[in-house]
């Protein structure tokens, strides 16, 4: 049943969840003549007021309930983070309903001479890399957008008057378990950590959502050379035929590499020649910050856009104007000679460790909600780095236990104290076990919801703390 060609007048879709994929979906879907039910499972003041919105269109609400499937329906459209063994998609699946997410709903109301889509995913530096990626395009004078899990609605891209000559998509696990019939020019997959188990319900299945990206690739296939993973996943996709595997690494480059010498990010995958010939692209000093895992970020978001057929020097360019969102390594401020680095995103293991390897020595501050994490491999890549760790949230000991186990000369401070207060405490302990030259790093290696909003309001508490503390030290 492909979007374009299904007579949506009068058809029964159910869209599972409201937020930033159910609206859209439900929108579009009456748009085009769906009669559109909407369940969630929550009933609260905002769901209420998205209810209110959509009800004005013609679209039927059902609020607090989430499981039972509405009578006749068709076809359901989920929101991605609904999980598969919901009761709402066993009683779909024994009345023989289709599951779209609103990724696959997207991909199939494409018009012809739709835009082709870049494709992004992997555990950690998703959002960055693609954000890097549509600033190469954008360099090479291309229409283009950073779509996807990025916050932008793909619906809306694909739907909307606006024309783009091709799309950087950003894709969760999620969507792409909810996407079968996706099939992106080129993909790639950044790397590949334990992560949303509890949805997925094991490392290997949530390992082949994430190689969904690849199926039916046209031009490339970009994996990881240091994450053996990624290219397994290359291997198992079913491709169109031509299509090739190229690798990205922080070492010298192979061909059909991408990879730095001598501080230069460069080419050996789209050149002629490719066994005796490199093409300069960039200096790793055009990448900001310059952390590794960030380089490998805009090595990936090179060889995207190179298989696309951009130049070197609007890979250059795009990467030199690039800057990344907030709360990802991001520098704070310098106090009395020491650097506050905020990189409240690194919610898990993966991210904390790229994060920690990028300085040395380091004063950690860590801790939140750990998602059944464990922290042992972490604190051993880690240990000969830290000066110091100040432990904060819900699941400390959890780190402070790996601590003891593997790095028992390290100092380290238990804050067990939730209140407001508690960052600029964390900060302030931080600063006493720095020296001049140190970094205060923020990379807290869990989640933040048992004492902050979300990552963004932790790192923000973070950043004001320092500023605080710059002002003492003016």
């Amino acid at each position: 049943m492909g979007g374009r060609e299904v007579n949506w007048h009068g058809k029964r879709v159910t869209v599972a969840g409201l937020g930033i994929s159910g609206v859209p979906a439900a929108r579009v879907l009456r748009g085009l003549g769906a009669e559109v039910t909407v369940v969630n499972d929550g009933d609260d003041e905002g769901a209420r007021a998205q209810a209110a919105e959509l009800e004005k269109l013609g679209i039927t609400v059902r609020l607090g309930d989430g499981a039972t499937l509405p009578e006749a329906t068709e076809l359901i459209v989920t929101a991605p983070g609904w999980r598969p063994d919901k009761p709402l998609f066993t009683a779909a699946a024994a009345a023989g309903v289709e599951i779209w997410g609103d990724v696959e709903l997207a991909w199939r109301l494409r018009g012809p001479g739709a835009a082709p889509w870049l494709a992004v995913t992997g555990t950690n530096g998703k959002t960055t890399t693609v954000r890097m990626l549509a600033s190469i395009l954008a360099a090479a004078g291309l229409r283009t957008a950073a779509v996807g899990n990025i916050g932008v609605s793909l619906l809306d891209a694909v739907t909307g008057e606006e024309t783009y000559d091709v799309l950087a998509v950003e894709l969760s696990s999620y969507q792409l378990h909810w996407a079968p019939s996706l099939r992106a020019h080129s993909a790639a997959v950044l790397n590949l950590a334990p992560d949303h188990l509890d949805w997925h319900g094991s490392m290997e299945a949530y390992a082949t959502d994430k190689g969904r990206i690849y199926e039916g690739n046209t031009v490339a296939c970009v994996y990881n050379a240091a994450d053996p993973a990624t290219e397994e996943l290359v291997r198992a996709a079913d491709v169109e035929e031509g299509c090739r595997a190229i690798g990205f690494t922080l070492g010298t480059p192979g061909p059909s590499q991408l990879g730095v010498v001598d501080g230069i990010l460069v080419d050996r995958a789209f050149v002629e020649n490719r066994r005796e010939r490199a093409q300069e692209l960039a200096q790793v000093s055009d990448v900001q910050p310059p952390a590794p895992h960030n380089i490998a970020n805009a090595l990936a978001a090179a060889a995207l856009a190179r298989a696309f057929g951009v130049g070197p020097a609007a890979v250059r360019d795009g990467l030199r104007s690039f800057r990344p969102d907030p709360h990802r390594i991001e520098h704070v401020a310098e106090v009395a000679g020491i650097t506050y680095v905020d990189d409240s995103k690194a919610t898990n293991t993966h991210a904390a460790e790229a994060s920690l390897a990028a300085y040395d020595p380091i004063v950690w501050i860590a801790g939140g909600l750990a998602k059944g994490a464990t922290f042992d491999e972490l604190v051993t890549a880690s240990a000969k780095r830290l000066r110091g760790v100040v432990l904060i949230g819900a699941d400390r000991a959890l780190i402070g236990e790996a601590l003891a186990r593997h790095a028992p000369e390290v100092p380290v401070v238990d804050l067990d104290r939730t209140d407001t207060g508690a960052m600029s405490a964390a900060v302030r302990e931080a600063a006493r076990l720095a020296q001049p030259g140190d970094t205060v790093l923020m990379a807290p290696a869990c989640a933040s919801m048992d004492m902050f909003a979300n990552y963004n309001k932790r790192g923000e508490a973070f950043a004001d703390a320092v500023h605080a503390l710059a002002a003492e030290h003016a």
